[in-house]
């Protein structure tokens, strides 16, 4: 296993609809020297198709194939892994809101969104099918987790995956931004999503790195505000918003040993009590 594990985050602005455009951005993204210089190239939520798609969502969906629309990244990811969002078909013709880790030149493995988002804003319960588990997976930097934007939200997402080995977690976000910001001060939105992977990492100790999209679609517009947290909770790194970026971070597996050593907190973790008293929970209900 790499004792760094070097990340580059695309804060990219993705066309609504326009894969192809999409893809050949994604190319050029990865010809940049920050993405030619890291092990995992990791790009936002619904990188390859835009976020607002609504009755687009059939028009844009793709089976995974490593031959077909995905070909050109699955041969770029003989030289560094990566992570991108799409529209996933599924050989049921569900359509989902997928993270897809492309590594050494093949589809390595596929995260479908569970938790949709589907208040406010957001309506993507009416046109995605979600997701069924969450899944932590080997790479040669040792076990990662992904999660979706409103997974995030969810404890028990990060949870699981770091109960299965996961040190470092990948958070592809297509989040917009509310709330005042100034030269000074972050949109609370960002602050906000801060606080959620500096108590995370913290509470969990992993390395976590988030990516947003950045850009508009119909009037609604996307904060960026990439960063990553270490395992202790601090910031690594911390991008700017509301612009097109691409971000290079070091995360040395070092320091998960130093956080594991110092705060025991998944030494001590009793998932056999979590288990049981869900189950009551459940049975209550």
């Amino acid at each position: 296993m790499e004792s760094v594990l070097k990340v580059a985050l695309v804060q990219m602005a993705p066309s609504l609809g326009l894969t192809e455009r999409n893809l050949e951005s994604h190319l050029a993204w990865l010809d940049t020297p920050e993405a030619r210089e890291a092990d995992l190239v990791v790009f936002p939520e619904l990188s390859l198709t835009g976020y607002l798609l609504q009755d687009l969502v059939a028009e844009v969906a793709r089976p995974l194939e490593e031959k077909g629309f995905l070909a050109p990244l699955v041969e770029a990811s003989r030289h560094r892994d990566i992570l991108v969002g799409l529209v996933e078909e599924s050989s049921q013709f569900l359509f989902h809101n997928s993270a897809v880790y492309l590594s050494r030149g093949r589809i390595h493995h596929v995260h479908r969104k569970v938790y949709l988002p589907t208040y406010g804003m957001f309506d993507e319960g009416r046109y995605f099918a979600a997701g069924r588990e969450f899944r932590a997976f080997d790479t040669r930097f040792g076990k990662i987790g992904v999660l979706i934007c409103e997974d995030a939200w969810h404890l028990s997402s990060s949870y699981l995956l770091v109960l299965q080995g996961a040190h470092t977690l990948l958070v592809m976000s297509g989040s917009p931004g509310r709330g005042l910001a100034t030269e000074s001060v972050e949109a609370t939105s960002v602050q906000t999503w801060e606080r959620v992977g500096q108590t995370l990492s913290q509470f969990l100790t992993v390395h976590w790195a988030y990516v947003n999209r950045v850009g508009y679609e119909d009037g609604l517009a996307f904060a960026g505000g990439s960063y990553v947290a270490d395992p202790f909770g601090d910031l690594l790194l911390d991008g700017a918003e509301n612009v097109e970026a691409i971000y290079r971070a070091d995360l040395p597996l070092a320091s998960l040993r130093r956080a594991r050593t110092q705060t025991p907190l998944l030494r001590d973790e009793k998932p056999e009590l979590v288990l049981r008293q869900l189950k009551e929970v459940l049975r209550e209900k």
